[in-house]
């Protein structure tokens, strides 16, 4: 009996785990899979974002790029160990970039909202040999496995508002790119890294539209404004700006046609100093006791111009901009960075002399510390453009330049005028030749050439060849000391040149 219900109950738990397994082998309905549904409303690459009604882009490029006898991406050798032309300048400069955009569009009953952002993830060569320049620390970002993330363009669109750091209302439609590859070409604005604002663009109808807007001009906008409190070798006074009292109150009034693009657009710019008492740039006990002068708008005008359907080829164009400014020299003396001061060496054909040099000091205005006359506003104007021209689908050139003018005003006998009162500083103290004459003043002009070849769809290998002229206004000679390794000697003042040839690859995605 005992082995009977042994065997009944050993073959009721197989029937059990048997009914068990196959239960667990039974298929078990999936979840719907959500594919990815393209989005055509607002051009190719767009797709919606799984579960949303919002649609995304990514994009961006890798660019890698060398400059022979210049600074990353075409900076001419303008300044620095470069401009000296010592043993410590890098005879060439690479920079790897990968840049990363995101751009997303959601359609609303207000319309469209946009958001979009472009990181870059870099790496080069930047920085200094010259102990002088480089000390401990400092430069951590071109070791091996370095680098560094920098931020373009980071902003929001609504019902015709822009928030966020995006161009200014106040760019022309190319910035600084009417047809060069380099980040240097001067004589307009160049807000291509974009700048924080807040603005408003209005569309008219039949491409008219108007655009005004606030700009943040902290770290964009502002060059220097020099308390004569000093002199250097090649400098006057040093940076004394105030902190940040007003934004930069942009805008523009826009066409855009078949025939090409006008733009006319408008700046004003606050220009506030610190201190009258200054130790070099820093504030010391007394600084707040000595009294500053009154702040002062200055500001800037361009008029921008693009002409296409030309008869020399589909796709050419002519793009040209001109610039006028008042205490805003950065509206003229542009990079897609800071705005460069001038600092370069030559040969020389003065007897007992050790070199020539040629220099540009940047400002918005000067002042003098003491004095009740006020900052004196520098004004500047620029032109710049470019002739593209398309070979073919694979080869495209482009001849581009630019020439502009810094003015300090006044003469050097005026004390109360900007130009007399940097050269009473720079002058004193000095040993200079009989036939010495002090002008800050200087003009520069730049020409390049710019070839492209695109073997297919998206790569583009190009190289850039550009020249830079310093015409700069001091005359004579003076006992100099300049930065190391320079040596204290006699230096003629002399206009300077250079050249520099970039070579570039770059994939788009």
């Amino acid at each position: 009996m005992n082995l009977i219900k042994s065997l009944v109950l050993g073959s009721a738990a197989g029937l059990v785990a048997l009914s068990g397994a196959q239960a667990a082998d039974l298929p078990v309905k999936a979840k719907a899979v959500e594919y990815v549904r393209i989005c055509s409303l607002y051009g190719a690459g767009f797709f919606y974002i799984p579960g949303t009604d919002t649609c995304i882009k990514l994009g961006g490029y890798l660019r890698v790029d060398t400059t022979f006898n210049g600074n990353v991406y075409g900076g001419p050798a303008w300044s620095g160990d470069l401009g000296q032309g010592n043993r410590y300048r890098d005879y060439f400069a690479s920079r790897s970039r990968m840049a990363l955009t995101v751009d997303t569009r959601t359609a609303t009953e207000y319309g469209v909202v946009r958001t979009f952002g472009q990181a870059d993830f870099q790496f080069n060569n930047f920085g200094s040999s010259n102990p002088s320049v480089l000390t401990s620390g400092s430069n951590p970002l071109h070791t091996p496995g370095g680098g560094y993330v920098a931020v373009e363009m980071a902003f929001i669109q609504f019902a015709g508002f822009t928030f966020g750091k995006s161009a200014s209302a106040y760019a022309t439609p190319w910035n600084g790119y009417p047809g060069n590859n380099n980040s240097f070409l001067m004589g307009g604005p160049d807000y291509v890294t974009g700048v924080n604002n807040i603005q408003y663009t209005a569309q008219f109808g039949n491409g008219v539209s108007a655009s005004i807007g606030l700009d943040d001009p902290t770290v964009f906008s502002r060059t220097s404004v020099l308390n004569l409190n000093a002199s250097g070798f090649a400098t006057v006074g040093s940076n004394a700006y105030g902190g940040t009292h007003a934004p930069d109150i942009v805008g523009n009034i826009r066409v855009d046609q078949a025939w090409g693009v006008f733009q006319i657009a408008g700046m004003a710019h606050l220009v506030n100093a610190s201190y009258n008492n200054l130790t070099g740039a820093a504030p010391n006990n007394l600084s707040e006791i000595s009294g500053h002068p009154e702040d002062k708008w200055g500001g800037a005008v361009t008029a921008a111009l693009q002409i296409k359907n030309l008869p020399t080829g589909a796709g050419d164009d002519i793009k040209i901009d001109a610039t006028y400014s008042h205490g805003a020299t950065k509206a003229v003396v542009s990079t897609s960075s800071t705005s460069p001061s001038f600092v370069m060496f030559g040969d020389t054909g003065v007897a007992g002399g050790y070199q020539s040099i040629g220099f540009g000091q940047t400002a918005d205005g000067v002042y003098r510390p003491g004095f009740t006359d006020g900052i004196k506003l520098v004004d500047a104007w620029g032109i710049r453009g470019a002739f593209n021209h398309n070979w073919d689908p694979y080869w495209s050139t482009s001849l581009w330049g630019s020439y502009g003018q810094v003015r300090y005003g006044g003469s050097a006998t005026d004390l109360t005028s900007a130009r007399g009162a940097w050269c009473a500083v720079y002058t004193a103290g000095k040993a200079v030749s009989a036939d010495y004459a002090c002008n800050p003043d200087f003009n520069f002009a730049q020409v390049g050439l710019t070839t492209r070849w695109t073997p297919v769809k998206n790569l583009t290998f190009s190289a850039e060849v550009g020249a830079f002229f310093l015409d700069q206004k001091m005359q004579g000679s003076a006992i100099l000391t300049p930065a190391a390794p320079k040596p204290t000697a006699i230096y003629e003042f002399k206009d300077q040149s250079t050249v520099f040839l970039n070579v570039r690859a770059q994939r788009n995605f």
